[in-house]
């Protein structure tokens, strides 16, 4: 595949600046855009200059000068869009939570097996420059054996950290799969996939305190890794402003590191001294992922992120709220 013209189904929000504009890069494009509002639709297409708009994804799906599809829609569409991507020939960049459930990510795997095409999911935290060099700071053993790690997301009931939406789909279990926690955890149990490795075992509990929505808006988890690294992390989404924190330190033999899931400040303290580096984000958050995607289109390199690994994340997740 030497050039990857990418079709987008779903131009909301998400892709107006964080992924939407780093799909124009060398060897990519942006052909068309879809979205059920044909207003919006022609409004994005104008305003982005692609030259194509669609209000059915499966017109865009079918267009010849498409070869790639991007899917960014509420998780619920992303298994059909997906598969019809799959069958038509084109490989799938699709966003995270890569499903609804383990159900519908195990069908796509399938789906990509059957026509044999590729698929990435769009963990883009992987290749952003902040949390590489943290993965770097590990591997190099920065502080040592790493023993556990503390996680907390504390947010207050309609925080500025939620993203915004015309329907609040967030919310709703049938269209997202859960709540905020499946809005916002899939970033953080992907970083821990990507910095340890392998679970061996992974349990947690969950619940709905505030009764504001059908979705649960606590809930803890933990994780042992196969060497022997513990994670423990508490997300609750109905605290007091005053009580918000967002953070995840990581505890090792020499030392620890402090960092934020959301956030761009990293803290080193070994031998009683702490360092603090603070990183810049690209404005195109997603664009070092998205690379990797066209490199990996265009067989340049390894699959920066699997439909395989996203399902492990997805089990993880589903065990963490399981209610039995």
């Amino acid at each position: 595949m030497e050039s990857i013209n990418w079709g987008i189904i779903g131009c909301g929000n998400v892709t107006e600046v964080k992924s939407g504009p780093a799909f124009k890069q060398e060897h990519s494009t942006v052909v068309a855009v879809m979205r059920r509002n044909a207003e919006k639709a022609a409004d994005y297409a104008k305003r982005h200059q692609i030259q194509k708009w669609y209000q059915d994804a499966s017109a865009l799906i079918l267009d010849d000068d498409i070869n790639a599809i991007y899917v960014a829609t509420p998780p619920l569409q992303h298994h059909d869009y997906a598969i019809e991507a799959l069958k038509a020939g084109k490989p799938v960049y699709i966003e995270k939570p890569v499903t609804i459930n383990t159900e519908a990510c195990t069908a796509i795997i399938e789906a990509q097996k059957q026509y044999k095409q590729k698929v990435v999911v769009a963990h883009y935290r992987r290749e952003v420059p902040y949390f590489k060099a943290i993965k770097k700071l590990l591997d190099e053993q920065a502080i040592g054996d790493v023993k556990f790690v503390n996680l907390q997301t504390l947010q207050r009931s309609g925080s500025d950290m939620i993203a915004a939406s015309e329907e609040n789909w967030r919310l709703n279990p049938s269209i997202s799969g859960g709540g905020l926690f499946h809005d916002l955890a899939p970033h953080a149990i992907d970083l821990m996939l990507y910095f340890f490795g392998k679970p061996t075992y992974f349990n947690g509990v969950s619940t709905n305190q505030s009764l504001k929505s059908d979705a649960d808006d606590i809930v803890c988890g933990q994780i042992k890794f196969e060497n022997n690294v513990i994670f423990n992390g508490l997300w609750c989404f109905d605290v007091l402003p005053e009580q918000e924190k967002e953070f995840c330190e990581i505890i090792g033999t020499r030392g620890k590191i402090t960092f934020h899931i959301f956030g761009n400040k990293l803290s080193i303290t070994k031998n009683g001294e702490t360092i603090h580096e603070e990183f810049e984000h690209p404005i195109n958050i997603q664009r070092p992922m998205i690379t990797k995607t066209i490199a990996y289109f265009r067989g340049e390199e390894e699959n920066p992120c699997s439909l395989e690994e996203a399902l492990l994340g997805l089990e993880i997740i589903e065990r963490f709220v399981r209610k039995s």
